[in-house]
């Protein structure tokens, strides 16, 4: 008799079938198969007793499909990102969510070598005459990609995967990646370039596999275009929104570059009045990226095995929101993964440009146990901004950061210092370290140390920090400079190595002050370093 409900749902976009009958050969299981719920009503209503929920891109599961789904104990994506899943109420409730981060890498990586090609030569336009009776060869002449220089911005798994190809027909490969080091890129072969405007610059073809987050969002736009050479082209099968698509456009109508080949849009389905399905010198595909056989058996196939170990067994794989551990160790746990990962994220924030090293030091009871899922959640939350939060997890934290270049190392000392428990976690290029440290007050988490600056603070908001020389009248510098552009104070903590040294300070502020208010604290006379985190 079946024990588990999976709804395996979709809006015309299922799982492979390979993967739907290694679910239904299992006799504890229910499997529904049904691909008409792209409304949230009918989710609804077909999740009711479902323990297990398997969607690709097509079907969102929101919080109100969570409440109305009381059984609900995991929820997989077959493929990367999951932002068609509200996570974190799913992991307020106790849901584990699960994807499959290797499993269209080859297909995508193919799909926008296919686009670099197809734009070269002008492939479907030519096709289009052929069907419609003509025989056209003049107006199609391409260009060859054999000794151009490609310009790959993101080496990840899928960017590395476009290099190989290209170093294959002879291109040059320059890759701009703020997370790559130096020792990874020799081992692919390509140059890297630290500076995105010196990278692009030298471009004969630009291919974006970048994740999608605040600092990367028109990472092309209307400026950098303008410096681009006019026989430039770029490709994007990454994500919608790295660039602009208005001012790309704009671009390909004027000539200011050579062409553009896009698998994704900034809105999906583009309109029928979208600028840039008027923009000559375009090949553009409907978000193809994973669209493979292969891809889909791979994907399909993975997330029915993981689905299926969890249900029956209690394992966690590939997920998304909680580690691979049983009740009892996270509950006494739990508080040093949540804690460890925002000190990641929070040093990723001020760390050195080209960190290689991360180094993670534990004191005190904290360090008499395993540490190792600590660790990792230090090293997920330190990996998001390099590489996307939906592509980094407990699981495979590790393996990112061996892609990246990236060394991890960790020391633990049992016996407790000045702190009962200390985390310490440092970043480093070689040259410069950046450091966070910080302990718990009861059951308060507080940061307590900075680059070896003794402060106190909850972690909490959006953190100023200020280094500057110790001397009269620089609080009220920077203090003035923060009041007159309505960014209010919620909280200070003070530091200095000596009188008259170097001091740090640490605000916790209301809102996140602008670019230009960072602009203007800088150039205060006294103030050598200012960096804005957000917690």
């Amino acid at each position: 008799m079946a024990q588990f409900k999976i709804l395996i749902a979709g809006n015309n976009d299922p799982i492979s079938s390979k993967g739907i009958d290694l679910l239904k050969a299992e006799p504890s299981f229910d499997v529904v198969v049904d691909m008409n719920l792209k409304a949230e009503d009918a989710m609804i209503e077909a999740s009711r007793d479902a323990h297990a929920i398997i969607v690709r891109s097509g079907a969102k599961v929101t919080a109100k499909v969570m409440e109305a789904a009381p059984n609900l104990k995991v929820i997989g994506r077959a493929g990367v990102g999951v932002d068609n899943i509200d996570v974190p109420v799913a992991s307020k409730r106790g849901v584990v969510v699960m994807n499959t981060p290797g499993g269209n890498t080859i297909s995508t990586a193919e799909q926008a070598f296919t686009l670099m090609m197809a734009l070269s030569r002008k492939t479907p336009q030519a096709h289009a005459t052929i069907v419609s009776g003509k025989w056209d060869r003049k107006s199609f002449q391409g260009t060859e990609v054999y000794g151009k220089t490609l310009v790959v911005l993101g080496m990840g798994r899928i960017g590395a995967e476009f290099a190989k190809r290209a170093q294959a027909f002879g291109m040059s490969v320059v890759a701009y990646d703020p997370y790559l080091s130096k020792n990874r890129a020799e081992s692919l072969g390509v140059t890297l370039c630290e500076d995105l405007d010196a990278a692009i610059v030298q471009a004969d073809y630009i291919t974006m596999h970048m994740p999608l987050t605040p600092e990367t969002k028109h990472m092309i736009n209307a400026k950098r275009l303008a410096s681009l050479k006019k026989t430039c082209r770029i490709i994007n099968c990454a994500r919608g929104g790295l660039i602009d698509d208005a001012a790309l456009a704009e671009a390909l109508t004027n000539g200011t570059i050579a062409g553009a080949a896009l698998d994704v849009f900034e809105v999906e389905p583009p309109p029928a009045d979208y600028p840039l399905l008027s923009a000559p010198n375009t090949v553009f595909t409907p978000h193809l990226g994973a669209s493979t056989e292969e891809a889909q058996e791979n994907v399909g196939i993975e997330i029915a095995e993981v689905i299926k170990a969890h249900l029956l067994l209690g394992t966690v794989v590939n997920a998304v929101n909680m580690p691979n551990v049983d009740p009892k160790v996270l509950a006494e746990i739990g508080p040093f993964l949540k804690f460890g990962e925002l000190l990641g994220r929070l040093v990723s924030q001020f760390a050195p440009a080209r960190s290689n090293v991360v180094r993670i030091n534990y004191s005190g009871k904290v360090g008499s146990g395993d540490t190792t899922l600590i660790s990792r959640a230090v090293l997920k939350g330190f990996l998001e901004r390099a590489v996307g939060a939906e592509q980094v997890n407990y699981i495979n934290a590790n393996g990112v950061a061996e892609n990246l270049g990236l060394r991890f190392t960790e020391s633990r000392v049992p016996e407790a210092s000045e702190y009962a428990d200390l985390i310490e976690v440092q970043a480093s290029n070689g040259t410069d370290t950046a450091s966070i440290a910080g302990t718990f007050f009861g059951s308060e988490p507080r940061i307590v140390k900075i680059n070896a600056h003794r402060i106190e603070a909850r972690p909490e908001g959006t953190l100023l920090f200020i280094e500057n020389i110790d001397r009269p009248g620089m609080i009220a510098a920077y203090s003035t400079t923060l009041g007159k552009n309505n960014v209010n104070i919620a909280d200070m903590s003070l530091s200095r190595d000596k009188e008259s040294g170097k001091a740090l300070t640490l605000l916790t502020l209301d809102s996140t002050p602008s670019a230009e208010v960072i602009a203007e604290l800088e150039k205060i006379q006294g103030i050598s370093k200012v960096h804005c985190v957000a917690v």
